[in-house]
Parts: C-alpha cells; structure tokens; sequence
C-alpha cells in the first residue's frame, strides 16, 4: 500500500491526487495534509535559500556533466531528501507527447514518472533509509540489482538516506559500484553527520552543503503559505517561528501549523510566545538595560513579571544571550541591525546599546549567560539560578575589566571604584539599588589616566600594604638600571631579576622614575609589578613608563655581546690557536675570566720567549 493509500486517523481511507500549477505540485485529498507536506517544494524554483546548489546543478544539467553520485548534507529541515526527489525527478522527467528526451531542472508541469517518484513508489527511484538498512547484505542487494536496465524511467536513481549509518563493511562493499555504476544508474546521498562518511565514498561523490535558510526569507516564506492557506497573521508572530525553527524550514512549518492549531484564529505574537513559552522581546531588551545599568532591584522584578506570565528562565537567559549577541554583532557589523526578522523596537534599541557599550562589556556579559544557561538548566530551582545569575551581571556591569585595570594601574593610577549602590559600600536607603547611571562607555586607549577616586582599603590588608611606601623606613636612593638589578636580586626575586635582563630595554632612569621599552616576550604584569614592588621597596613613589623610544639593548644581549668578543679574542690568542691546529675539530665553546684575589695586584704579562 502506497503512503497515499494509507487510511487517516478515524477518516477512513485517503488518496492523493496531484495538480501542477506553476511549477509547483500540490496535493488534494480528502484528509488533512500538514504544511510540512503539502508544502513540499517539487521543482528546484520552489527551493528556497539554497541558490549556490541550484545555481551548480541546472548548470550541470545544461552542459550535459551529470555527475553519477551526489552526496547532500546539512541540519535537519533544509531539504536534503526534498532535493534528491527533485534531483530524481529531472533526470527522468519526460512529458506524455514525448517533447523531452533529456534530463532538465526546467519543469513547468506535471510529467510522466513525477506522481510516482514524488510518492515514493516508482520502481526505478528507490528510496532506503541507511539506519534500518545499513548491512552489508542490504548494499548487495543493491549491487546485484543495479545491473539490469529500469523498467521504465531514463535513469534507476538510488536515494540512500542517513547514508553515515551504513557500516564499514557496507560503505567498502559500495565503493566499486559508486565508483564505475551502470550508464543508466544514479546515487543521491543525504546526512547530517557527514564527517562520519568516509573519505572514500566522499571523493567519489559530488558534495553539497545545504545551508539554514535565513530568518527573514523564512518570514516571507511563511507570509506566502499563510495567504494560500487564507490565515490571518501578524508579522512579530512569523518572525518568532522563524528565529525558533533556527533555519530549518520543516521546523518552520511544523511551528505554523502548531501556532495555527493554538491560536484558533488569527496567529498572533502573542499566542506564539505562550506556545514556544518564549518572553516579549521587548521586555527582554528591557531587562538588558537593567542589567547594563547595574539596576539590580529593576533586573529580578523584570525576571519575575516575565516568569509569572509563562516564560522559561533558561529561555529569558538564551534571549538575553541572544540579544547580546545581536548588538555585538551591530557593533561590529551595523548593517545587522537591518535584519526584518527583528522588531524595530530591537533595530533601534540594539543601535544605541552597540554605540554605547564596550565591546569588553559585551563580551563579559556573553561569556556569564553563557556559563548561566548551563547552570539554570541544570538546576533544580531554575528561578533562584537564574536571579543570582542576574545578580553576578548587574553587579559587574560598571566594573572595569582587567585589561584596563592593569592600564590603569600601571600609568600610575588607581582602579575605579565601584559605584554606589552596585555592591561597592553600604546602601543609605533602599532606594540606591536602583541605578540611574547610563551604560559604560567604550574607553579610550590613549587615556592618560582614571579620573575616577579610590576605594579606600583596610590596613590589614596585604595588597595594600605592598601598594603603598613605608614611611616609616628609611628611604633608599637609586640612580641607575644596574642598581636596581642589584637590588631585586638583593631581594631575590628571580622572576623579576630575569625579566629585567630579558626582556627589558632601558631607556631613561632616574631615582623615582623609570621608562622602559618592553619586549613582547615580557610578562604582561611586568611594569604594575616592577613599579608596586620598587615603591616597597624603596620607600618612595616610583612610576614606571612604558617608552616609545628605542632602548638600549637588554642586559642579556650586552652579556652575550661580551661574551661573544671575548670568545673571539681568546681565539686569536697564539697559544689557543695552537691548541685548536694541535686538535683538529676542537673548537672553543666557552671563556671563564677569574677575578684576581682582594689586595693582589694584577700580575705582569709575560714576556714572550724568542727562541
């Protein structure tokens, strides 16, 4: 019995007739057909969002390179089984006066084999399903009958669905038939896994990677089959079945029709969300703002409003990822924002968050989302772990990041402290949760230094204790590079003292002030550290500057320098060369000069021997 054939669900028996129109074919039977199906493109025109691999095959077919496999993949829903019916369809298409006597992709009606391949019943367009058949036996099967001629169409085309279940053995047992198959025979692969199709079996093949359709064509495709099926329904809906069924057509449609069923009427955004259990768009751009103000109070209730009438927590913390993703991307990008699948409140309020956040900001909150989803998925209180997540974001929001802290830092300045009520002091009254600052704005890089003032710290406090000079001790004088390698090594710290030697070029030193030029192999903390630990040191402020001026050579390369001259003096020495010419091959790989004795007075050279 044919899928036609098949009896409905408490309808009774149900038979397809088809009618072409305009290319396309559409079923009419007497049960319900779901959109999915009764949508299902017949013809590479009604294939939408593919362009690249419609484009390459009609040219193949007009140039008469018709390849003998074809190997399709992508996500699910993108029309990976519809375009081998398709591609099956073409290469037997043929009308009943005879008129075509070649494989097209031009198909303006219904031809001789199409209701039988579109069905799934024609006896030369054979369909198997590779993860219930995935036998070596099953693939001998194949090999045997592939030798005789079809029984009526142009080509035998054989369509091996979820091709990478086959087993090992049965891709080997396929690959001299894939290889050199019958004049009359075509293979039409489809996969979604296809790194697990062996190179072998690709390479005979011709690939294509079928791409998620984007959000707005699917808006227009779904505005074109609710004017077909006569349903009202408003834009703001189809754009959130389009960003649900992230670009797969199928899942597109399954979702109208879900919509179509909830809504018993006019599908609105409305009912969408309370179906899909997603939040107002809206209110999420406005929980974003909350957050980027550090507007803790204003974040939880917006959560809560948002839970209480529906919404997920782990799909409110995906949405606000998904917008942060989204005004990243503007900034970065701003032709984004020109997407007709978003809202214009989205557009414009994107806008301005990506013209007024850092991009370091940004990045921060996507990285915390991100980590947050997992957590509220896993948790057995969703709510709860989505509030402090939206807790640890609010309260980092106006706070700088490390890379500007160090800046800060090391140009001799203090790292902001936090604003008052975002965690940073005592709260005065309830009501200094709620911020009413703007958003941080991008800082620039050449600042000189914070304007902002410090947070006091406690003395006990160890980092503080080392920041700021003993006055009490004895302040100590140091006017040159050496001296203060002399006294970091005094100090023994041998991180720093190699540092200095490696990866530091001198370009001014005073006593209190020190401009460096550092090499990029240098710790990335080196000038904040040399700087803090010198002003303990020393017991007075010191200020480390990177310089734009070219430094000396470092300490290293001058030692290396030296010594490489001493080796080539010790080299020219009479009595060494003789040694070297007495041995032939050895060669100097090393000079060590003994200091004299304290008090002995250096000894006179000797004079050279005549005879």
């Amino acid at each position: 019995m044919s899928e036609a054939e098949k009896p409905s669900a408490g309808i009774g028996p149900a038979r397809s007739t088809w009618s072409s129109e305009g290319g396309s074919l559409t079923a009419l039977e007497g049960g319900y057909r779901v959109l999915a199906r009764k949508y299902r493109p017949a013809s590479f025109d009604d294939l939408i969002g593919q362009d690249a691999m419609v484009r390459t095959i009609s040219n193949a077919f007009e140039s008469g390179r018709i390849p003998q496999a074809w190997v399709l993949t992508g996500v699910r829903g993108v029309g990976k089984t519809t375009t081998a019916r398709i591609l099956a369809r073409a290469l037997n298409y043929e009308l009943p006066d005879g008129s075509v006597t070649e494989p097209t992709v031009v198909m303006p009606k219904l031809g001789v084999h199409d209701e039988a391949i579109i069905e799934g019943r024609h006896l030369d367009v054979l369909e198997m399903d590779a993860a219930s058949h995935n036998s070596v036996e099953d693939v001998r099967q194949i090999n045997d009958a592939i030798r005789y001629a079809p029984v009526s169409a142009r080509y035998k085309v054989y369509i091996l669905d979820e091709v990478h279940m086959l087993s090992g053995a049965a891709f080997n047992a396929l690959l001299k038939t894939l290889e050199e198959p019958p004049p009359h025979a075509k293979f039409i692969f489809a996969t979604t896994e296809i790194r697990k199709v062996p190179v072998t079996v690709l390479s005979r093949c011709q690939r294509f990677d079928l791409r998620r359709v984007d959000a707005a064509l699917l808006v227009k495709h779904l505005e074109g089959i609710a004017a077909k099926e006569k349903i009202e329904t408003e834009p703001a809906a189809l754009a959130l079945i389009a960003r649900a069924a992230e670009g797969s057509v199928r899942d597109s449609l399954s979702l109208f029709d879900q919509a179509i069923a909830h809504a018993a009427g006019p599908v609105r955004a409305e009912d969408v969300r309370q179906m899909l259990g997603l939040a107002d768009r809206v209110r999420v751009v406005d929980l974003f703002e909350h957050l980027m103000k550090g507007d803790v109070a204003g974040a939880l209730t917006e959560l809560r409003a948002q839970y209480d009438i529906g919404a997920d927590p782990g799909v409110i913390l995906s949405d606000l990822a998904e917008f942060t993703h989204f005004v990243t991307r503007v900034k970065v990008v701003p032709s984004v924002a020109d997407d007709v699948s978003l809202s214009e409140a989205e557009r414009k309020r994107g806008r301005e968050f990506a013209a007024q956040l850092s991009m370091r900001v940004l990045s921060r909150c996507w990285q915390m989302l991100l980590k947050g989803v997992g957590e509220v998925q896993s948790s057995g209180r969703p709510v709860a772990a989505a509030e402090m997540v939206l807790v640890r974001i609010a309260y980092a929001a106006d706070l700088p990041t490390p890379d500007e802290v160090i800046r800060q830092l090391s140009e001799g300045g203090a790292a902001p402290a936090r604003l008052a009520g975002n965690g940073g002091g005592a709260q005065t009254s309830a009501s200094s949760n709620a911020q009413s600052f703007p958003p941080r704005f991008e800082a620039p890089r050449n600042a000189s230094r914070s304007q902002a003032a410090t947070s006091p710290r406690p003395a006990e406090d160890p980092v503080a204790q080392l920041d700021a000079p003993d006055t009490a001790a004895p302040t100590l004088q140091i006017g040159s590079f050496d001296e203060i390698i002399a006294l970091v090594q005094d100090k023994r710290d041998i991180t720093m003292k190699m540092a200095l030697e490696r990866d530091v070029r001198l370009v001014r030193c005073e006593d209190g002030q020190l401009e460096i030029e550092v090499l990029p192999s240098a710790p990335k903390t080196l000038v904040h550290d040399l700087q803090r630990k010198l002003t303990a040191w020393t017991a007075k402020r010191w200020i480390v500057v990177v310089s734009k001026e070219q430094g000396a050579p470092t300490l290293r390369a001058q030692m290396d320098a030296r010594q490489t001259e001493l080796e080539e003096g010790v080299q020219s020495d009479p009595l060494v060369q003789a040694v070297l010419n007495r041995f032939p091959g050895a060669k100097v790989v090393g000079v060590t000069q003994v200091a004299p004795e304290a008090g002995a007075e250096a000894a006179p050279a000797p004079e050279e021997d005549e005879d």
